[in-house]
């Protein structure tokens, strides 16, 4: 094998279709674009116009409302951290903080607080300390054993 004989892989490469180069291109004259009207002219932009008439998103009712300083959670559920236990990625003898769970990368950023939620099983006996967790979840880790508390957000809010 020797550089000029290198080659691409059949169909792997494609020409590029050059549009307005005369009749027996295919793509001439008008160049696929049919004829006249805006659409057929240069430097248009038409996402959402309806030709003056008022458009569908402005025509529909806005509702409800978005929080603009609302807080964000990192979600973890019980079975997955039942999972990093028996994968021995989390050591369920010692508390399992916040800062554990980002370590062993069960999550992969705090945001503004971890939230445990009670989906799966949780058979271990675990010390949890979370910024959030859903009343299901609490019940199902002291069923098991073991405890969740629920810690205030740190002082950066």
């Amino acid at each position: 094998m020797k550089l000029h004989e290198l080659r691409d892989n059949e169909g792997a490469t494609k020409k590029r279709k050059r549009i307005g180069r005369g009749p027996g291109s295919g793509t001439g004259k008008t160049g696929g674009r049919g004829i006249k009207g805006q659409k057929s002219r240069s430097g248009v932009a038409i996402n959402g116009y309806e030709g003056g008439q008022m458009p569908l998103y402005q025509r529909l009712p806005k509702r409800g409302f978005n929080k603009p300083n609302r807080k964000s959670f990192a979600v973890v559920n019980l079975g997955l951290i039942q999972k990093f236990i028996d994968a021995k990625k989390l050591d369920a003898g010692s508390a399992i903080t916040e800062d554990a769970l980002v370590a062993s990368g069960l999550v992969r950023r705090k945001l503004d607080g971890i939230r445990v939620l009670a989906k799966g099983d949780i058979t271990a006996k675990v010390t949890l300390e979370v910024t959030g967790a859903s009343k299901s979840a609490v019940e199902a880790v002291e069923k098991a054993g073991g405890s969740l508390t629920v810690t205030k957000a740190t002082a950066a809010e």
